[in-house]
């Protein structure tokens, strides 16, 4: 039986050519493979590393050799869950970067070689203009107008990018070193606490005061950011105070949690506030697998009240690193004809052009 997307939304495509995308991401931790009608995602499979967790952080070389072992069986229960064959895909979309090279190796190799053997056309996809993208797939979320500012954070990546269309973006201001999720991460592991932590700081920061300890904010100039200082800091507060009370980390935690939470939550939103003044636009679009934070929904919630912001936030599961976010931006090539050459390359540093 040939299958046409889902009745649903049939009718919302009549006039439309159907085109089949099966998207591919490998760009640290997480294999994973999405099929897409237009549109609207038909599946969407994430196979997570766990093996990384005793080591305290994402070891290149495991997540490159996980993923030769997930890719396969990963696409194939991607098809099954759209219930189409692989002879109806109309093109193949991979993360061409940025990320790990290792990883990214293995889902641009997959990629190319099923795009030659199926003789369709292969796409790339920035990883980071996927983040942002990820507000276009269809659902019952509003999509943000053009232009708007969109602020991508993850654990590898923070940036503030003014999008004028799908792929005209100029980035205004990113982190000169570490990214806020590497800073939620490693405060936790200050804590105690096992990777991935930035979770679980988001956990007990609900049940903690945010005002109750107070850390230093960096100061850098712009709309760039910095969090290695704040990470120092962090560090330097828990070594005297438990250097004074060995159990002051478990007598404190949901506090301290919280407060680092609203630390990192004011960086974020002092910067979008400069952002908007300095270009005039209200609307604000978040991606990246931070924007799962708790704490940085609400406060993006309420500056719709407070300033009068239109913001746009993902549904879970297109926060984090998936396929289905490839898949769009796939889509989107695929209708300006935007296709890759089977001699393309990874690239672990690609730049939102």
């Amino acid at each position: 039986m040939f299958y046409l997307c889902t009745p649903i939304f049939i009718p919302k495509l009549v006039g439309k050519e159907i085109k089949y995308i099966l998207a591919i991401e490998s760009s640290c931790d997480d294999t994973s493979a999405a099929v897409l009608c237009n549109k609207k995602v038909l599946s969407n499979v994430v196979a997570t590393q766990k093996i990384h967790e005793e080591y305290g952080g994402v070891v290149p070389e495991l997540a490159s050799r996980a993923h030769q072992q997930n890719i396969v069986p990963v696409v194939h229960q991607a098809l099954s869950k759209a219930n189409i064959d692989k002879k109806q895909l109309s093109a193949i979309a991979f993360t061409r970067g940025p990320g790990l090279m290792g990883s990214l190796l293995v889902g641009t190799s997959f990629a190319k070689s099923l795009a030659l053997g199926l003789n369709i056309p292969l796409i790339e996809v920035n990883h980071m203009q996927a983040h942002i993208l990820a507000h276009f797939i269809e659902n019952e979320n509003p999509t943000p107008q053009f232009p708007f500012i969109g602020m991508t954070i993850s654990g590898g990546h923070t940036q503030i990018v003014l999008v004028r269309d799908y792929f005209d973006m100029k980035i205004l201001g990113e982190t000169l070193d570490d990214a806020v999720g590497e800073a939620f991460d490693k405060s936790a592991k200050i804590l105690g606490l096992p990777y991935p932590g930035g979770p679980l700081i988001d956990k007990y920061a609900q049940l903690g005061n945010p005002k109750k300890y107070q850390f230093t904010k960096p100061r850098v100039s712009g709309l760039n950011f910095s969090f290695s200082g704040l990470k120092t800091g962090i560090l330097y507060f828990i070594q005297k105070e438990t250097k004074n009370d060995p159990a002051f980390i478990s007598k404190n935690l949901n506090d301290i949690c919280a407060s680092i939470q609203y630390t990192i939550i004011e960086i974020l939103m002092d910067k979008l506030h400069k952002a908007v003044q300095q270009t005039g636009i209200k609307q604000i679009a978040i991606g990246g697998g931070v924007s799962a934070n708790s704490g940085i929904r609400k406060a993006l919630k309420n500056s719709v009240q407070t300033h009068g912001w239109s913001t746009y936030i993902p549904k879970f599961e297109y926060c984090t690193d998936n396929a289905a976010m490839i898949g769009i931006v796939g889509y989107l090539k695929y209708l300006e004809n935007d296709f890759a050459k089977q001699e393309i390359t990874a690239k672990a540093r690609y730049k939102i052009a």
